[in-house]
């Protein structure tokens, strides 16, 4: 019985995938005809933005420090001190402030936009939408999606920032190392694309982030029971998602020896 439960689990949730996957494309579509609620937009940007940036910058930070205290004493040690700069910088650019800037923002946004959108299903508001000839992609879904793709490259390089002025306090204070040796170091080390690709997985990452929100919240049943664990689901898929996406943009994006080389 338990296994027949957990079965049946599997292939509604891989449906609800397939699902979304069909939302994206339509969402693309609407898109590409121009077919945008501006004040919706901007009321779903204010709240992926603005309403999510202190407890981004606060994570930021304390990742930048951790990530320092651990790198900092190996490599002093090694005689190595003067690299921990771009070090942090290439970790925090490439991966740090991309993936848990997007778990910030998955916990936070994708949540409230399944459990929002849910409520609206299960209350049969949408029903409601489509009697008012309003489409619900139009109406609720693209501003979501699109407000997440905007707003996230931003608050990575916020996030970014933040998690290098975190760096370089700890570095100056525990273990000497001064801001210009910290900041030349990052210098040295980060390129323009290293930059781009950051925003870009942020954009991407924010995309995933709206449409498995809102699909999920779209196929919402069973009540106030059901909200519940479309939101839950909802998290745990985007968080998945994420992880694996960053991965192949990461394979794809910095395959090769990048500018090492062996002596």
């Amino acid at each position: 019985m338990a296994k027949t439960t957990s079965t049946s689990g599997l292939q509604l949730w891989l449906q609800r995938l397939i699902a979304a996957g069909f939302l994206g494309g339509q969402v693309f579509l609407h898109l590409l005809r121009a077919k945008i609620h501006r004040r919706n937009t901007l009321d779903q940007m204010s709240i992926v933005g603005p309403e999510s940036l202190t407890i981004a910058l606060l994570t930021a930070a304390f990742v930048g420090m951790v990530f320092t205290i651990q790198v900092a004493r190996e490599f002093i040690y090694f005689g190595a001190g003067t690299t921990v700069g771009g070090v942090l910088a290439i970790a925090l650019t490439r991966e740090l402030a991309p993936v848990l800037t997007a778990v910030v923002i998955a916990g936070r946004v994708g949540s409230a936009f399944a459990a929002e959108i849910g409520t609206m299903r299960v209350t049969e508001q949408i029903d409601a939408l489509y009697m008012l000839k309003t489409d619900p992609i139009d109406y609720l879904v693209t501003p979501r999606v699109l407000a997440c793709a905007v707003m996230m490259p931003i608050l990575t390089i916020l996030s970014l920032l933040t998690g290098m002025a975190g760096g370089l306090l700890i570095a100056n204070s525990l273990y000497d190392i001064s801001p210009s040796v910290f900041l030349r170091s990052a210098q040295n080390f980060l390129q323009v694309w290293d930059l781009f690709s950051s925003a870009l997985k942020a954009a991407i990452f924010g995309a995933l982030i709206g449409i498995i929100g809102c699909s999920w919240g779209l196929t919402t049943t069973g009540g106030a029971k059901g909200v519940g664990q479309s939101t839950t689901t909802a998290v745990v898929t985007a968080l998945l998602s994420i992880f694996i996406v960053n991965f192949f943009l990461s394979w794809l994006m910095f395959q090769g020896t990048g500018n090492a080389s062996i002596e």
